[in-house]
Order: C-alpha cells, then structure tokens, then sequence
C-alpha cells in the first residue's frame, strides 16, 4: 500500500494515505539526485544517501518529500526520527521504524529494544534485520532516518548491523544529519550507510527560490533577504512576517530563532557564552574577545569556537563571526535590553584596549543607552568627526547624542553641541540652529569657551557648513564679550580668518576690528592682532617688510593656531617662503604632536607642505616635488585632495612643480581628478586655477591656458587679493598673450606686474616681473630690464626665476648679435636651471646656448671673417633693404642691425654702406679662387 509520512507529526513512523507531495523551492536538483536512486532499488539492489546541511536547511522537508514520492512509487516507507531529549534511550529510533513496518493483523513481535535487555544483542540485531527483510519481501522499502545524529548508540547499531545484509535487496535508506555535529563515539555515519552513498550536502538557496518563499517578485529585496538569511529556508520563513515596508533585512531578526539556536548548542560546553559574545561583538567577533567578552579561558574558548564553525554557525575566518546578520539580530533580539547594554559597554572597552579604530568602538556604546561610561564622550566625538567628513552627517549624529547622555561639564557639553550642529547643518539645519543656541547658553568658563570655538572654526575645511561655525563663534564671542578685549579678541580673529577664507567675494572690512587693538594687553592676543595686521598688508599688497614683520611677531609664541586656519596658512606661506628663517620658525610652530582639528589633514601635513613651498620657491624642485607628492598619498587616503582646502592647495603646488619640472602627463592626470566646477568660489582653488593654466600653455594649448590665468586674475581681484606673490599669474598670461600675437594685452599685463611687484616690493615678486618686462619691450629696454630682473634675483633664494631670467637675457643677447655675452649668460643659465631640475627650461637654455656658439664661427664664404649673422645682414644692405627691413626679416632690433653693420664694415675695410656691395663681392671671388 502506498504511505507517506504525516508531515503533521514527521517524528512518527505511521502510514498515513498518500497525497500530492509538497513543493520545496531551490530543490528541485537534490529531489532529482534521490528520486534517481529509485530504479535501483525497484530493480532489486539495495542504494543510501546521506542529506548534510546547517540548521534550517530544509533536510528535513526534502526528506519528507522524497518519502511521499517513493510512496507514489510503489515503496513501503517507513520513518524516523531521533531527538535530543531521547538520544539516551536504547532503541529508540530502531523501534520507530520497526513499528511503522509492522504488517497489520500479523501476530504482535517482541519490541526490539526488550529484545536487546533479554534475549541478548546478536538476536535484538537479527530481529531487527527480519523485520526489515519481511517488509521487503511486500515490496521496496525506504527507511528515512531523519536527524541521525541525535539517534540513540543502539539504533545506529541496528543500522550498521542491516547495511551489509541488505545489499541485495530493495532498500532505500535516506539519513539527514546537520554539518560539522560531533560524531557518535561508537558509530560512524559511513558505517550506518556503506562506503559510497550518495552524499548530498544543501546549501543556501538562490535569490528565486528565496523569493518565492518569501512572496516577492525577484529583485534587489529578494537578494538582500537571501543575503541576511543565507538562503537558509527557515530563516527566510522566520524573516517573512518581519518584512515589513521599508524595514532593512539585514537589522531584522526573531527572538524565537536565537531561543531554538541557544538550545541546540546547549549540549557542547561554553558554546552559549561564544555564541552570545559572537552576537555583542558582530563584526569585531575576533579569538581574544570573543574568549574575553565569554569569560571563558582560551582552550575552552577555542574548542567551542571550533564546534560553532564546523557547525556553520560561526564562519571560519580568523574573525569568527556568526554566518548570517538574521542569526545575529535574532540572537540579541532574544537577550534582555540591560544584559546586552552592559554586554555592549564591556565590548566597547575591550576594543578600545585593544586599539580598534574610534567607529567600531562607538557602535557598541551607541547600543550601551543605559549605561554610563565616562572615557565614552571621547571615542564618540572622534567617530563623529570622522563620520561627517565621510559624508555620514546622520551617523555622526547619532554618536554626538549618545554623548550628551553622559555626565559633561559645561564646558564639554558646549563643545559635544557644537560638534552636533555641524553633524546636524548637514541634514536638518533648523535643528542645528537650535544647537547652537543651546551650545550659547551653557557658556561658563571664558577661557574654555573660547578654546572650544576656535577649535570648532580650525575643524571646518569651508564652504557652506563653515557659515554655521562662523554664526556659532560670533555668537560665542559676544556671550564672552564682558570679559574684555582679551578675552574675546583670539576668537573674533579666528572668526575673521574663517569668514575671510570661505566667503566668495572680498573679505569683511579689517577695520572693523582696529577699534579693540589698543586695549590688549595678552601676549596671545597681541599676536592675533599682528596675524590679522599681516593678513591686511598682504590683502593690500603695499609693503613685504611690513607683512614679513607682522607675521614674524604673530610667530614669537608657541601657539601656532592661527597659522593652521586654511586660508592664513595659505598666505601666510605665500609671504614667507622667501625668509628662510621664518619658514624654520614656521615649521617648527606647526609640528605640534596633537592631530590637526581638520581631520582631512595628516598629521605633520602643515610644516611638510611649509617647507615644499620654500623648498619650490628656492628653486628646488626635485625635492619640493617629493614633499607634495608623499603629502598628496596621504590626503588621497583621508579623501581630502580634492575638498579639504589644504589638500587642493599641495596638489596645485604639486602640478606647478611638475610643470615646470617637464612632467606634463603626471600633471594632466592630477588636475583631471580635481573638480574645478565645485570648487567655484573657494580660495585656494584659485591656486588651482593658476596651475592648470600654466600646464595648459606649457603643453600647447595657449589659449585655454592664457583664460584660466586670466580667470585666476579676476577671481583674486574679486577676493581683494593685490598681493602679487601669491600667484604670478601676470607673468605667464603675458607670455600667453605673446605666443597668440596679442602684444597690446601682454605690455599691459607686464606694466601692471611691475607696478604692483614694485609696490610690494620682494626680489622675486620683483624679479619676475623686470623678466616679463624684459620680454615685451625691446632694444635697449628690454637688456636694462632683464638685467635689473637678474640683479633683483640674486639677493633672493629664487634660483628658478634667476635661471629664466638669464635665459631670456642670454636669448636677446644672442638675437642682437652680442654672441660672447649671449654664451656666458646662456651658460649660467643652462647650469642653474639644471640644479633646480627645471628639464624645459634647461633644454631651451641649452639650445640657446648652442646656437650662439655657432653664430660666432666665421661663415666660410669669405676672408674677412665675417660671423654668419654680420654676413647675412651685410647682404641684405647690399641688396638695398633699409635697417627697418632687415630688422623686421631676422626679427632683431634696428640697434642690432646697426651693431652688425658696423662690424662687418671694420673687417671688410670700408667706410659705410655705399662701398658693400662691391667689398662683399671682391671677398666671394677671392673665396672663389682658393
């Protein structure tokens, strides 16, 4: 008769009447491998297999549904199943399938297991085994064991005793076991099943299947269930009730799922503690915590970490965390708020012991709300800082809430709510107004208030979040207001810095503040005075001497706050990169041992880019270059080099520098990683700006790059900015504006620099400008220019601008026929511009240089001795062309030409224009005839 088991009661062995067989999706190829052992067996040939799979994987059903399919067939079937409750019972799971193969109305046998107690083993197995060959003897049997691993010793006897015997008869037997559970000591699984059964091992289902029992169309949702689950259909079916709209699968969980994964793993010893500490600890689940968060010594610790793994509850990695975020949730979901509180707390400060990065350590206080923890505020704000510079804004809420839950001073409660107003400016500015005001109000001590909104201001890289920390800090100042000038004066010339630096157009009105200097009487706040008085000179680009000597007083303390904001340290470094002894001192006031308030800035970043900048304005590229590139790895890794003003600024003095070490293609692949549309309005961008324009018309595209410097100028003029030594960009857009034929814009560009160089004052401000001058005027001009550029130079450490100026110099010497003096200057140059590295300028200089030595080898077409370019011009007056013409043909001043005359008129013996022609051609036919 065809029977099936009752899936109402799987753990019977009765025969119920046959019906349709449940559909189990995803399983469809396992079904297909048992089904296909069913010719064998009707064909008289006994067959096993063995379904192998992690808790919940649906062995169980798929077992129960190659049962109903076997019945359809023709099979007798008969089930079991063996329980953890009962595994001490001898017989136990033997006398289910003994029973479920009685034959109705058959007299009545022995139960096996009292079989075994009085008869003895050897009859309790033979017994077993007729009663196994009597049912085959109606018919082909199926045995289906279901958890074999929980089956009693006596049992797995009877199984082992059977396999050999009935290798010849029509006996299917299907066992299913979980993966990785111990095995029993007297009996292996192979001895219950023969050495080759067909061993099929279920893993996750795929995203269809997955779908289908959860009753969603495929898709993304579908996949991310999958993924939280592992497929395991029990968890999806546990997972379905849960889903609801919007809900996160991966957050979601059941109670009753960890109850039954915390009873399963009872059995092996200290597997519940690791179990729950895998839980607290998520993702930071590695060996040491684990085994400290159980409280459970190492080796004991380690054998349940081994259990749990081969068990595919833990995954088996060097961090053992649980398999699947279902499993998680559903774990902590079923241990009580304040055990997994404190739980959290104590996992906190194991990681922090440990020294795990600030975030992994915050997520866990975030889950210990009902516990305090001092050292907490700490770990917290660092997370959220560096959550709001990723763009986590939410998060860093999150972690700045949970810190104003612990007991804080005024003085932290102020800083926490400042630092969650810029978290919140984010995504609800509305709330972070209200923050500030209540950051106001819980104002105490002066000197703490000050500290913590300047620290606020030095934190913001600019842009519309630093308009938030500008409101804050005037705010601030004038709840400090009362203390007097020194007492607020530090924190108004911050705010000043920040709003000058951040605004997109001209800096707020210096004097302003000029009404509060004269009652200072604090060393700190007389050098913010001197800060902004410097900041003022190089806004009005009036006096070096003046900036240079306001910046050094702002330098005499050991507070280098100020130079740290964006836009001072920009321009501060602007100023003195030509005083060496101050870029010391500089350097020195930057390398504190602290982080920077900015987390975008490496540590060290400040004096670093410092001393690349002197070391780029000295003429030193090579080793400049090094300093910005090991600096730029570092802002790459940080995220900052293209949105952290410090960032921008080392790559656009990274791509001057390549420029002008010849390096184009390296140049063009930094600038197309930067975005110059988002940049629009910040000041350091115009650096930027400038560097693109110079790459541009270095590499040919005059054009484009003559509008980018261009551009560079009206943007600084828009921002207020005279001082000429923060970018040349006069200097390069006149020479643009050569190279296109445009000589009316370059001799205004170049007056322009030199009135404002000469306001200004430094040599090589100065010294570039007499350069450019040099290029756009002619005849004598031009010489007196470059040779007052080269003398200015000199008493500066610009070997770079020094090395150019004497190219040009050596180049218009060489064009107005002074070949001796062209060579020697050229020469100068050609050695210089190699020290600084400076490949295209070296190679321009040099070709200069080869072709002046050439032009003062006598042309061998005549005795006089006439130079190549005395005796082209002597020809040209020969052949009637006035000392205009032969001046515009060779592109040589009418004073060159007149130069050239004269010597050629000395050597050939003859008193002026009238006797050439015929003295040129006596010497050609006296050439003729040798």
């Amino acid at each position: 008769m065809d029977t099936e088991v009752n899936p109402e009661h799987p753990a019977s062995g009765a025969s119920v009447p046959k019906r349709p067989a449940p559909r189990l999706p995803g399983r469809e190829p396992e079904l297909g491998r048992l089904t296909g052992l069913f010719p064998v067996v009707l064909d008289g040939t006994a067959a096993s297999a063995v379904l192998a799979g992690e808790f919940g994987m649906g062995k169980s059903a798929l077992l129960r549904t190659t049962a109903a399919l076997a019945a359809d067939a023709g099979f007798t079937v008969a089930m079991a199943t063996g329980s953890r409750l009962e595994s001490h019972l001898a017989g136990g799971v033997a006398r289910q399938l003994a029973d479920a193969l009685e034959e109705p109305g058959s007299p009545p046998r022995p139960p096996v297991a009292e079989l075994c107690g009085a008869a003895g083993e050897s009859e309790a197995l033979d017994l077993f085994f007729r009663i196994v060959r009597d049912a085959t003897e109606r018919g082909p049997l199926l045995l289906g064991i279901d958890n074999i691993h929980l089956a009693d010793a006596w049992s797995m006897r009877c199984l082992a005793y059977l396999r050999s015997r009935v290798l010849d008869l029509p006996v299917l037997i299907v066992l299913t076991s979980v993966v990785g559970y111990p095995p029993h000591r007297e009996v292996a699984l192979l001895d219950m099943v023969g050495s080759t059964p067909v061993t099929i091992t279920l893993n996750g289902l795929g995203d269809a299947a997955a779908a289908e029992i959860l009753g969603l169309a495929p898709g993304d949702l579908a996949t991310t269930c999958r993924e939280a689950t592992g497929g395991n259909p029990v968890l999806l079916q546990a997972l379905r009730p849960r889903l609801l709209p919007g809900a996160d699968p991966h957050e979601l969980g059941s109670s009753l799922i960890g109850q039954v994964l915390t009873t399963r793993v009872q059995e092996f010893p200290h597997a519940p503690a690791i179990l729950h500490a895998a839980a607290i600890l998520g993702e930071d689940a590695g060996f040491d915590l684990l085994a400290r968060l159980a409280g459970v010594d190492e080796l004991d610790a380690l054998q349940a970490i081994d259990t749990l793994v081969r068990l595919h509850v833990l995954n088996n990695s060097d961090q053992p965390a649980l398999t699947y975020s279902f499993v998680r949730n559903s774990l902590l979901k079923d241990m009580p708020q304040t055990t997994r509180a404190v739980n959290h707390s104590r996992a906190a400060k194991l990681l922090m012991e440990a020294g795990a990065p600030p975030e992994r350590v915050a997520a866990h206080l975030l889950e210990a709300t009902s516990i305090r923890i001092p050292w907490a505020v700490d770990v917290l704000r660092l997370s959220a800082r560096d959550a709001v510079f990723s763009g986590r804004a939410e998060l860093a809420a999150r972690h700045l809430r949970r810190a104003l839950e612990e007991r804080l001073t005024s003085g932290r409660r102020m800083a926490v709510l400042l630092q969650l107003a810029h978290a919140e400016f984010q995504f609800d500015p509305p709330a972070a107004a209200k923050r500030v005001r209540e950051a106001v109000d819980t104002v105490g001590n002066r000197e703490t208030a000050a500290y913590i909104a300047t620290a606020m201001l030095l934190s913001l890289c600019g842009g519309q979040d630093a308009r938030l920390g500008i409101s804050a800090a005037g705010q601030i100042a004038a709840r400090l207001d009362a203390g007097g000038p020194d007492a607020v004066w530090p924190l108004l010339c911050m705010t000043y810095l920040a709003e000058a630096g951040s605004r997109l157009g001209p800096p707020p009105e210096f004097r302003d503040f000029e009404e509060q200097w004269a009652p200072l009487t604090d060393p700190a706040a007389q050098r913010s005075r001197s800060a902004l008085l410097a900041l003022d000179a190089v806004r009005s680009g009036e006096s070096a001497q003046e900036a240079v000597g306001h910046f050094a007083d702002a330098l005499t303390g050991d507070d280098g706050d100020l130079f740290e904001q964006h836009y001072f340290f920009t321009l501060a470094t602007a100023v003195l990169a030509d005083e060496p002894a101050h870029v010391d001192r500089l350097c020195r006031v930057l390398d504190v041992e602290r982080e920077p308030w900015d987390v975008h800035v490496p540590h060290g970043a400040l004096p670093t880019l410092a001393r690349g900048i002197a070391l780029q304005a000295s003429g030193d590229l090579q080793r400049a270059s090094v300093h910005f590139e090991s600096l730029l790895r570092r802002f790459d890794e940080r995220g900052g080099t293209t949105t952290c003003p410090v960032g921008v600024l080392c790559a656009a003095k990274l791509v001057e520098c390549w420029v002008d070490l010849g390096r184009f293609e390296a140049a063009t692949s930094l600038l197309d990683r930067m975005d110059f549309v988002a940049s629009q309005g910040l000041f350091t961008h115009t650096y930027l700006l400038y560097a693109r324009g110079r790459l541009r018309v270095a590499t040919g595209y005059t054009r484009f790059g003559f509008e980018d410097l261009l551009s560079c100028g009206r943007r600084l003029a828009h921002h207020g900015m005279r001082f000429p030594g923060f970018v040349p960009w006069r200097a390069h857009a006149a020479r643009a504006a050569l190279a296109l034929g445009q000589t009316d814009d370059a001799a205004r560009l170049a007056e322009e620099d030199i009135n404002a160089s000469a306001r200004w004052g430094a040599a090589r401000p100065l010294g570039t400008a007499l350069t450019t001058m040099g290029l756009v005027r002619e005849d004598d001009e031009a010489e007196r220019a470059l040779q007052k550029a080269i003398t200015t130079l000199r008493t500066s450490p610009s070997r770079l601008q020094l090395a150019t100026a004497l190219t040009e110099l050596g180049t218009l010497q060489a064009r107005h026929g002074q070949s001796e003096k062209a060579i020697e200057t050229l020469r100068q140059a050609v050695e210089l511009s190699e020290q600084c590295g400076a490949r295209p300028l070296a190679r321009r200089a040099a070709e200069e240089l080869r072709s002046s030595r050439r032009a003062l080898t006598p042309a061998k077409d005549n005795e006089h001795g006439l130079t190549r370019q005395e005796n082209r011009i002597a020809v040209m007056a020969a052949q009637g062309l006035t000392n205009r013409e032969i001046a515009t043909a060779l592109h040589l001043t009418r004073r060159t030409v007149e130069l050239h005359l004269s010597g050629a008129y000395r050597k050939l013996g003859i008193p002026g224009r009238a006797e050439l022609g015929g003295a040129l051609a006596k010497s050609s036919q006296r050439a003729d005839g040798r």
